[in-house]
Protein backbone atom coordinates (compact mmCIF):
# COMPACT_ATOMS: atom_id res chain seq x y z
CA UNK A 1 0.00 0.00 0.00
CA UNK A 2 1.23 3.45 -0.87
CA UNK A 3 2.34 5.59 2.04
CA UNK A 4 3.02 9.29 1.86
CA UNK A 5 5.04 11.50 4.17
CA UNK A 6 5.14 15.26 3.88
CA UNK A 7 8.12 17.24 5.12
CA UNK A 8 9.22 20.84 5.13
CA UNK A 9 9.46 23.94 7.28
CA UNK A 10 6.67 24.67 9.73
CA UNK A 11 7.23 28.43 9.66
CA UNK A 12 7.72 30.57 6.57
CA UNK A 13 8.03 34.33 6.41
CA UNK A 14 5.77 36.42 4.17
CA UNK A 15 7.03 36.88 0.60
CA UNK A 16 9.25 33.79 0.86
CA UNK A 17 8.81 30.53 -1.01
CA UNK A 18 7.28 27.54 0.73
CA UNK A 19 8.88 24.23 -0.23
CA UNK A 20 7.40 20.88 0.76
CA UNK A 21 8.42 17.35 -0.10
CA UNK A 22 6.26 14.25 -0.29
CA UNK A 23 8.21 11.04 0.09
CA UNK A 24 6.45 8.02 -1.38
CA UNK A 25 6.90 4.47 -0.14
CA UNK A 26 5.17 1.26 -1.15
CA UNK A 27 4.95 2.47 -4.73
CA UNK A 28 6.69 4.45 -7.42
CA UNK A 29 5.95 8.00 -8.54
CA UNK A 30 6.22 6.68 -12.10
CA UNK A 31 3.75 3.82 -11.60
CA UNK A 32 0.66 4.02 -13.78
CA UNK A 33 -1.86 5.40 -13.38
CA UNK A 34 -1.07 7.45 -10.29
CA UNK A 35 -1.68 11.15 -9.78
CA UNK A 36 0.26 12.82 -6.99
CA UNK A 37 -1.73 15.73 -5.64
CA UNK A 38 -1.04 18.60 -3.27
CA UNK A 39 -4.00 19.73 -1.17
CA UNK A 40 -4.25 22.20 1.64
CA UNK A 41 -6.75 23.27 4.24
CA UNK A 42 -6.51 26.76 5.64
CA UNK A 43 -8.17 27.78 8.90
CA UNK A 44 -11.91 28.11 8.45
CA UNK A 45 -11.78 26.91 4.87
CA UNK A 46 -12.36 23.68 3.04
CA UNK A 47 -9.90 21.53 1.18
CA UNK A 48 -8.16 23.23 -1.72
CA UNK A 49 -6.26 21.47 -4.47
CA UNK A 50 -3.05 23.23 -5.44
CA UNK A 51 -2.09 20.95 -8.28
CA UNK A 52 -0.91 17.51 -9.31
CA UNK A 53 1.69 15.61 -11.25
CA UNK A 54 0.91 12.41 -13.08
CA UNK A 55 2.93 9.21 -13.35
CA UNK A 56 3.97 10.45 -16.79
CA UNK A 57 5.19 13.75 -15.42
CA UNK A 58 2.28 15.86 -16.68
CA UNK A 59 1.59 18.73 -14.33
CA UNK A 60 -1.69 20.41 -13.52
CA UNK A 61 -2.20 23.56 -11.45
CA UNK A 62 -5.14 25.18 -9.79
CA UNK A 63 -5.97 28.25 -11.91
CA UNK A 64 -6.19 30.46 -8.86
CA UNK A 65 -2.67 29.55 -7.68
CA UNK A 66 -0.96 28.73 -10.95
CA UNK A 67 1.18 31.86 -10.99
CA UNK A 68 2.74 30.98 -7.62
CA UNK A 69 2.85 27.17 -7.71
CA UNK A 70 5.46 24.75 -8.96
CA UNK A 71 5.18 20.97 -8.68
CA UNK A 72 7.96 18.60 -9.62
CA UNK A 73 9.24 15.12 -8.89
CA UNK A 74 12.52 13.37 -8.24
CA UNK A 75 12.20 9.84 -9.52
CA UNK A 76 15.55 8.79 -8.04
CA UNK A 77 14.30 9.70 -4.57
CA UNK A 78 10.66 8.77 -5.22
CA UNK A 79 9.55 12.21 -4.11
CA UNK A 80 7.14 14.88 -5.23
CA UNK A 81 7.76 18.50 -4.34
CA UNK A 82 5.64 21.59 -3.99
CA UNK A 83 6.85 25.15 -4.14
CA UNK A 84 4.55 28.06 -3.41
CA UNK A 85 6.09 31.47 -3.91
CA UNK A 86 5.31 34.90 -2.47
CA UNK A 87 3.43 33.43 0.46
CA UNK A 88 1.17 35.49 2.69
CA UNK A 89 -0.51 34.65 6.00
CA UNK A 90 -3.48 33.41 3.94
CA UNK A 91 -1.29 30.50 2.84
CA UNK A 92 -1.19 29.23 6.41
CA UNK A 93 -2.72 25.79 6.76
CA UNK A 94 -2.29 22.06 6.70
CA UNK A 95 -0.67 20.80 3.51
CA UNK A 96 -1.32 17.26 2.36
CA UNK A 97 0.15 14.96 -0.21
CA UNK A 98 -2.46 12.73 -1.84
CA UNK A 99 -2.19 9.84 -4.27
CA UNK A 100 -5.10 9.07 -6.56
CA UNK A 101 -5.16 5.66 -8.18
CA UNK A 102 -7.94 3.51 -9.62
CA UNK A 103 -10.66 5.29 -7.69
CA UNK A 104 -8.75 5.23 -4.42
CA UNK A 105 -7.06 8.03 -2.55
CA UNK A 106 -4.13 7.74 -0.21
CA UNK A 107 -3.33 10.56 2.17
CA UNK A 108 -0.24 11.65 4.00
CA UNK A 109 -0.57 12.85 7.58
CA UNK A 110 -0.17 16.41 6.46
CA UNK A 111 2.15 19.11 7.65
CA UNK A 112 1.16 22.36 9.32
CA UNK A 113 2.66 25.46 7.76
CA UNK A 114 2.40 28.89 9.29
CA UNK A 115 3.23 32.04 7.35
CA UNK A 116 4.27 34.73 9.79
CA UNK A 117 7.01 37.24 10.32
Amino acid sequence: QVQLQESGPVLVKPSQTLSLTCTVSGGSVTAAPYYWIWIRQSPGKGLECLGAISWRGSIFYSPSLKSRTSISRDTSKNQVTLQLSSVTPEDTGNYYCNAAHAGLNYWGQGTQVTVSS
